[in-house]
């Protein structure tokens, strides 16, 4: 394998971007210089509508100078509670220009989460989506004091409510005209004020252990993601995107807000999460950034469809996959494919998998990524093998969303990558990974003793993931320091990996290994719904809800035949001797479940201890 590129072993500035310092002068420059080509499209009865750079800079500016008629002030905070679509981001870069702190609020959060991150921020303006999310608000408006003022996106359900406390995004556009008349130069004196060090987002941690903490992202964070990542990764101002996992999320503001900015691509919005899918066929992106989650629900369904295919079908989509593999084997280790190996991938991608990857949406993909949660190295060699090079890296939120990354040209499946170019990684003496560089946050929002905990006396950033690195400079993850397993007999089991192995059946969607001070390992798993739904009626397996499915004992076996086939990939203490099903169809609302779709281990063990027990 070629050796990665060293960090900062290419010399730029990583504190500006084409002059820019901070992402509102950015913005500025990128809205005049693209003007009527479109920066957004989203979906609206069946058709797809183009929005341009002009009307980004137009609606951001017309927000921002309608806010400060409202009394807007540099440092407050915007909350916004929505769906991913273009005005969020309207909403976003208003409030980067004026000098005002976005924090995005998830739309599964309940009225009570909500009160408390609008009171935890101090938040000025609440933006809501429509009248769903309006609730919220209504129902913990008392406990939520601070606020001056709530604006809504949609106006539909909502024709004739009133309210002082309550106005919508028409009527703050039309503030917004009637102030630019007033102060034809307002807009741009803001923008020029605004700092490298400036916050330019907060972003609220998932709270998985304790109350969520509300990371300040500054300019100076971002510029460096953009600098430091696009020497590693392909960008181009012709690129297609497809924006579906929650703005809220520092992974999704970083490629679809701040990364596309300084790109100059195209970022389309999917319908909803239900939607991807098919909103995937209808864009078919360039580049497309997900979780594994949803690599594993791709992979899941293709499985199903080979399944259904007659032989002959299934025999050709083998033989695709095998000519894939041999080919993505060479391509993953950066060397030259040798030309019977390329010849006879060329035949069966013609035959097989160009039409695979139509079907997905990813005929036109340059690269895939996955993040924020460990991905399957089987996983990633099955979506190389069909020609869609899927990328693990590494980051989170208080690193700006990427810390280290794989290339096309420089991968190694299984590990998290090589440091961004002009940053630092390394491994402590307690085996952590730790972080250094003009990524790292500048601390938790009014917290100081709890940025504190997460920073060493010498400045590194600690991730709270245990790993390695080899002499190539390749780090690996090998679990987190607060989910590693020590059982009754004293072996120390990193659960992480285990449970990815176990999420490459498309059976299963998600799992947890229990064992903690116990004698041995044992499992719980969340069954993939549509998968088994589909094999149940298929074996003509009768049930009339998701509970009576994973009580099915064919399903029981089912996925007992896939934990056996894992277990042969791990040492006996690693193995899991029992395992139960939860029969809960989880969702994003749900408490064990953060809004990426990763399951929440302290969670799932208290709820379902009763389960775990009777492993016992």
């Amino acid at each position: 394998m070629n050796a990665p590129l060293k960090p900062g072993s290419m010399e730029i500035d990583y504190t500006s971007k084409d002059g820019c310092d901070t992402m509102a002068t950015l913005f500025r420059q990128r809205c005049k210089k693209y003007g009527k080509r479109t920066a957004h499209r989203e979906k609206d009865l069946g058709i797809w509508n183009a929005y341009s750079w002009d009307d980004y800079y137009n609606h951001a500016k017309w927000i921002g100078l309608g806010l400060i008629s409202l009394g807007l002030k540099r440092g407050d905070v915007i909350s916004i509670l929505s769906e991913d679509n273009k005005e969020w981001l309207y909403f976003d870069l208003a409030a980067v220009c004026m000098g005002a702190i976005t924090s995005g609020v998830y739309t599964t959060d309940a009225a009570s989460q909500l009160a408390y991150l609008v009171n935890d921020s101090g938040t000025s303006f609440l933006i809501v989506e429509n009248d769903e999310q309006l609730d919220k608000f209504l129902e913990a408006r008392a406990d939520m004091p601070g606020l001056k003022k709530v604006i809504v996106i949609d106006r539909d359900g909502l024709r004739d409510f009133q309210d002082d406390m309550v106005m919508f995004a028409d009527e703050l556009y039309a503030l917004g005209r009637v102030e630019e008349e007033k102060n034809p130069e307002l807009f741009d004196q803001e923008i020029d004020l605004a700092k490298p060090d400036d916050i330019r987002m907060l972003i609220y941690t998932s709270g998985t252990t304790g109350r969520p903490k509300g990371a300040m992202i500054t300019h100076t964070n971002m510029i460096f993601q953009i600098n430091s990542v696009y020497q590693l990764l392909h960008g181009s101002e012709d690129d297609e995107q497809l924006c579906f996992l929650p703005l809220c999320h520092v992974l999704e503001r970083l490629f679809s807000v701040d990364s596309q900015i300084a790109m100059g691509s195209t970022v389309n919005f999917a319908e909803s999460p239900e939607t991807v899918f098919e909103n995937l066929q209808e864009v078919s992106p360039h580049v497309f950034v997900a979780v594994p989650r949803l690599w594993e629900k791709i992979y899941s369904r293709l499985q199903i469809l080979r399944k259904e295919a007659t032989a002959i079908g299934r025999w050709a989509f083998d033989k695709a996959i095998d000519a894939g593999t041999k080919r993505a084997e060479y391509l993953m280790d950066g060397e030259a494919v040798p030309t019977g190996v390329a010849l006879r991938y060329r035949f069966w991608d013609f035959v097989v998998l160009g039409n695979l990857r139509r079907m997905i949406g990813m005929d036109r993909i340059i690269r895939g990524a996955s993040g924020a949660a460990p991905i399957s190295p089987e996983l990633l060699k099955w979506f190389w093998a069909i020609g869609v090079p899927v990328l693990e890296g590494f980051g989170m939120t208080e690193s700006g969303g990427v810390a280290t990354i794989n290339t096309i040209k420089h991968n190694k499946i299984g590990t998290i990558g090589v440091t961004l170019p002009g940053a630092e990684t390394r491994i402590s003496k307690e085996g952590e990974i730790q972080l250094k560089g003009l990524h790292v946050f500048k601390g938790y929002w009014n917290k100081p003793e709890q940025t504190a905990e997460t920073m060493t006396e010498d400045g590194w950033l600690k991730t709270g993931d245990m790993g390695s690195v080899d002499n190539q400079g390749y780090f690996t993850i090998t679990g987190r320091i607060k989910d590693i397993i020590i059982t009754a007999g004293g072996k120390n089991i990193t659960p992480a990996e285990i449970e990815s192995a176990l999420k490459f059946s498309p059976y299963i969607s998600d799992a947890v290994v229990i064992g903690d001070k116990r004698k041995y390992l044992t499992c719980l798993v969340m069954i993939d719904q549509e998968n088994v739904e589909n094999f149940a009626q298929e074996k003509q397996i009768p049930f009339s809800d998701f509970a009576s499915l994973c009580a099915a004992p064919e399903v029981v076996e089912l996925i007992g035949t896939d934990v056996a086939a894992v277990n042969k990939q791990f040492a006996r203490v690693e193995q899991i001797k029992e395992f139960r099903l939860i029969d809960i169809l989880l969702t994003a609302e749900d408490e064990e479940l953060t809004p990426t779709m990763k399951l929440k281990r302290g969670f799932v063990e208290s709820r379902h201890k009763g389960l775990i027990d009777s492993m016992y």
